[in-house]
């Protein structure tokens, strides 16, 4: 299996951290936040990673290069366009990784390798996002709506008596799934809208053909890194 990384934001919300080094880069117990998301992958059997950089891209070539793991081939794809598009425009950079079966993860989502682990066994053949269940949900959170397992809409101003969870930011896709997806990325590209939107804008139109189902991972360990506190708390659960 392949894994898509979008490392390619600075992280503003993290300043003064990141005004000179990249969110994905931010420490985390022994390593750093991609390092911990690679190391993840790899122990699940990933033995793939693409990681898409832009803000510092040396910075992030230089860690990629000290991560050495036995059978793991990493690299970065560059994204020159970072501090003007949104991450729909990473994916598309990087259309060329989403050859065969592969997984997207954000590179701000902290995970235990659990949570792959249930993606991976419980993905269906084309598209399949993991989604989480919790009380409340806030103006920040990639909300989305859902017909028994089937995704119908995902976006942060979902009405909230509409949400059935959240997107924590990874997804699997499989079969002619990378194509179809591929296919949406272009379509948002040639349109002129690509760099204005998040790739999820074109999972949400595939979930609305029907080809998106979701895992829910309630109960597993992760956290998605915005603000300091964000950093904190998984700091608290991996550091």
């Amino acid at each position: 299996m392949k894994a898509v990384i979008l490392s390619a934001g600075q992280g503003s919300r993290l300043h003064p951290l990141t005004e000179d080094c990249p969110k994905c880069l931010l420490t985390l117990g022994e390593t750093t936040m991609l390092g911990h998301q690679i190391q993840q992958l790899a122990a699940s059997g990933v033995e793939e990673v693409a990681v898409v950089a832009g803000f510092r891209v040396a910075a992030v070539e230089a860690e990629i290069s000290q991560l050495q793991i036995p059978g793991v081939v990493i690299r970065a794809v560059f994204n020159p366009f970072f501090h003007v598009a949104d991450n729909l425009a990473s994916c598309w950079m990087a259309r060329g990784e989403m050859d065969r079966d592969f997984v997207i993860v954000n590179g701000d989502t902290i995970f235990e390798k659990a949570v792959y682990e249930k993606l991976r066994d419980n993905a269906g053949n084309e598209v399949t996002m993991v989604i989480d269940r919790k009380e409340k949900y806030d103006s920040d959170d990639m909300k989305v709506r859902l017909t028994g397992s089937k995704l119908a809409a995902v976006g942060k101003d979902l009405p909230l008596d509409e949400v059935d969870g959240e997107s924590i930011g990874m997804i699997m896709f499989k079969g002619e799934g990378p194509r179809l997806f591929v296919d949406v990325l272009d379509q948002f590209m040639r349109g002129g809208s690509g760099v204005s939107n998040w790739y999820l804008k074109a999972v949400g139109v595939l979930g609305e053909q029907g080809h998106v189902d979701t895992v829910s991972i309630e109960g597993l360990k992760w956290g998605e890194v915005d603000f300091p506190e964000d950093l904190a708390k998984v700091r608290a659960l991996f550091g």
